[in-house]
């Protein structure tokens, strides 16, 4: 009897043990509707259009595989991912990768289908736009000159070059917040659709090149204590000096200054504060309160007050041997005397002659 009652309680338990199954087997449709509704949802998220579009130039090298192709799209902001790009690009026939090329139809935050839709149409042609900026421009300037020459609004080009993300080793520190005085004078070819950023890079890396050679020496002994110190300099002799053989002797004057504790009184700066320049200052400008006023404040300017050519920084850095503390213009020409006498000054500002 004890055997033949155990084998008729035996079926009683296959119940529960069916029920057990049925709840691991839902739980786990849970967990793969789950997942399938995350997955979707990161594929949404990954090829979706992210944000405000600006445009953009994206280089294609020769030979990059499709990786790489994400990798660059991901790193230039194009799109939000570069696995859902790969996935995609595989699916929609890019097997064999991209077109090389330079790349203007793109833009940032794009979806991942309209970013494989202007790949495929590959590099648009490209033509090359000129622009010449001469010696001695400011910032404001060289934006204007930049919209009438490439199309940049001057604004957006202004804020690129206040942002503070600029640096030039040895030269433009990390953290400046302008590049004021390192934007190099000179004529440059440029790929249409250049942004902002490809137009200040450029011509920081053509001051880089033009100034590498330069005789940098011992700069302290003219009581500076950096390159950028230098180029402050050299801004203020290229917005002073008309002819080449004034800029060495006003570098000597700035030094000669310098070392006495003197008040620079660079015109060039109170034109700077004001944001205009005028033929003849009046006293009331000269009284305009700003950092940049040197006939108010002992020292160099904060900044450059502009972007000086090679022929200025050579001179800040080989000035003239003088005691001279004191210039003028003496003609209609604009050339300048130069004097070590408080008095020979005012006479000379009375009667001006060369």
């Amino acid at each position: 009897m004890p055997v033949l009652e155990t084998m008729m309680k035996t079926p009683a338990r296959q119940p529960r043990e069916r029920r057990h199954g049925g709840l691991v087997l839902l739980i786990v449709l849970i967990l793969l509707v789950c997942l399938v509704g995350a997955a979707g949802g990161w594929w949404a998220w990954a090829t979706s259009a992210s944000g405000p579009q600006d445009k953009i130039v994206v280089v294609i090298p020769h030979g990059a595989t499709g990786a790489e192709v994400a990798n660059i799209l991901k790193q230039d902001h194009v799109v939000r991912s570069s696995v859902a790009f790969k996935v995609m690009a595989r699916f929609r026939g890019f097997a064999h990768g991209f077109e090389a090329g330079t790349y203007t139809n793109l833009t940032t935050n794009m979806s991942v289908a309209a970013a494989l839709a202007a790949l495929k149409k590959g590099p648009l042609p490209q033509k090359s736009l000129t622009a010449v900026f001469p010696e001695g421009l400011t910032i404001t300037q060289t934006a204007a000159a930049v919209q009438d020459q490439l199309g940049i609004p001057s604004q957006e080009f202004l804020s690129a070059a206040r942002s503070g993300k600029y640096s030039l080793p040895p030269y433009l520190p990390k953290g400046t917040p302008t590049v004021e005085g390192f934007l190099f004078p000179k004529k440059y070819d440029f790929l249409a659709g250049v942004t902002p950023d490809g137009v200040i890079k450029k011509m920081l890396d053509q001051l880089s090149k033009e100034v590498r050679g330069l005789p940098w020496g011992d700069y302290s002994k003219f009581g500076l204590k950096s390159r950028y110190q230098v180029l402050i300099v050299a801004s203020m002799i290229e917005r002073e000096a008309r002819f080449p053989d004034d800029r060495p002797k006003i570098a000597a004057v700035i030094y000669n200054r310098l070392k006495k504790g003197m008040l620079l009184q660079i015109d060039a700066t109170v034109e700077y504060a004001l944001g205009s320049y005028k033929s003849k200052l009046t006293y009331d400008d000269l009284k305009v309160n700003s950092p940049y006023n040197t006939y108010l404040h002992t020292g160099l300017p904060p900044t450059p007050i502009a972007n000086p050519g090679l022929a200025s920084i050579e001179a800040a850095l080989s000035p003239a041997t003088g005691n001279w503390l004191y210039y003028i213009v003496c003609d209609q020409a604009g050339h300048h005397a130069f004097t070590a006498s408080y008095s020979e000054f005012l006479r000379l500002k009375a009667n001006p002659s060369c």
